[in-house]
């Protein structure tokens, strides 16, 4: 039966600030999640049917999506300067070529698995075009996704649009799911069962007052490189003592690191295209120092938007829309805080990401082990302790 949690979790599993003060120097912002960016919106529907043997078109299933709203649902009306960056191209993003060529982010965006990108982005549009009171509507949904076929029975595409829907109506401004919910449903990050994380950081007033809020979807790395703040936590947490989900049959098996992370960054910051695509950038850093990035066979792409500007003419084919309009930026020189929250941010909602999720069980009865809080703690106590005695 499909299941969707709610924004709120009613047992929450620990985060990364409970064990932990914190990655980099900046505060987060209240919810310490990418809704801090005001406007921002965040909804999850998430698919979990059956369990055994796997049987495609059948189950089991362990799948969902994922709709993030730029702009309280806005975002026709009033576009995003937007900006992308793909790390490593083994994935998939659609509508990115307008992005690219426009720098304006006019949909919400979706994410999900990847064999189900094209029915999220059907459902978006078509969504859109229903509500649109134009004569004459168009849209290019961007929506990215992870490959969730070692828990999920991928190529029985079982996310349809009646499931992107939901996650539309019930996106909300407030806490963020994170964990085994909406696109993150079946994604395995270093090992341990991935899947949604989230984070942010809140400049001081001196730099801007900026907030920068990051949303991921974690379905990459291997054991060996996981790090925690610089702690090598892959390499003190064995498979010995928690299992590596994999598949039985060869035939099935995928190539070490396989899977992919899709990281949406928002920000308030009135940033122009051009910097929007820095900041997605960015992003890469805190990819790179938890251990990701390195993979042939992983997706790793970065899109990042910009709330600041509200005076961006919306309708494509409106003719009365005045022949200049004025948008405010940061100067680039003042632009290294951003990148800094940016990165910090990313490194913390991965490990958000696998402290959220639970241990699922899925298709052939395959497990993917969380990465307990307990466990997560002793290792980064143990490290201080032992980089103190080194001292």
């Amino acid at each position: 039966m499909a299941s969707n949690p709610t924004q709120e979790h009613t047992t929450r599993r620990s985060r990364l600030r409970d064990l932990h003060p914190g990655i980099g120097p900046y505060e987060t912002g209240p919810l310490n999640a990418i809704t801090d960016v005001e406007g921002v919106r965040v909804g999850h529907e998430t698919v979990i049917e059956g369990r055994g043997g796997k049987e495609r078109g059948e189950g089991p299933v362990r799948t969902g999506v994922t709709i993030i709203e730029p702009r309280a649902g806005r975002v026709r009306e009033q576009p995003c300067f937007a900006g992308a960056f793909s790390f490593n191209g083994n994935g998939e993003m659609t509508g990115l070529e307008w992005v690219r060529e426009s720098g304006l982010l006019t949909t919400p965006i979706g994410l999900t698995n990847t064999f189900s990108v094209g029915v999220v982005r059907d459902a978006l549009a078509g969504y859109d075009a229903r509500e649109s009171s134009a004569s004459t509507f168009w849209a290019l949904p961007v929506v990215g996704e992870t490959y969730d076929g070692v828990l999920n029975d991928i190529c029985g595409q079982h996310v349809t649009e009646a499931h992107v829907r939901r996650a539309y109506e019930s996106a909300s401004s407030g806490p963020v799911a994170e964990g085994n919910v909406g696109g993150g449903t079946g994604m395995i990050c270093h090992g341990f069962k991935g899947g949604i994380g989230t984070s942010s950081r809140r400049l001081p007033a001196a730099n801007g007052g900026w907030t920068v809020g990051v949303l991921v979807q974690a379905n990459h790395g291997v054991r060996d490189l996981l790090r925690v703040d610089g702690v090598p936590v892959g390499r003190l947490v064995p498979d010995a003592e928690v299992p590596i989900a994999s598949v039985a049959r060869l035939e099935d098996r995928m190539p070490e690191g396989s899977g992919s992370i899709i990281v949406v960054v928002a920000t308030d910051a009135p940033l122009l295209p051009s910097q929007c695509r820095r900041l997605a950038t960015q992003a890469t850093i805190g990819l790179g120092r938890s251990g990701g990035g390195v993979s042939d066979s992983s997706g790793d792409i970065m899109f990042a938007f910009s709330t600041g500007n509200t005076s961006i003419p919306a309708e494509y084919h409106n003719v009365d829309i005045p022949q200049t309009h004025t948008v405010s930026t940061v100067p680039h020189q003042h632009l290294s805080t951003l990148f800094e929250a940016c990165a910090d941010a990313t490194e913390e909602a991965i490990i958000n990401a696998m402290l959220a999720a639970d241990d699922m069980e899925g298709r052939d009865g395959i497990m993917a082990y969380g990465l307990a809080a307990d466990r997560l703690g002793s290792v980064l106590e143990r490290h201080a302790t032992w980089s103190g005695s080194a001292r």
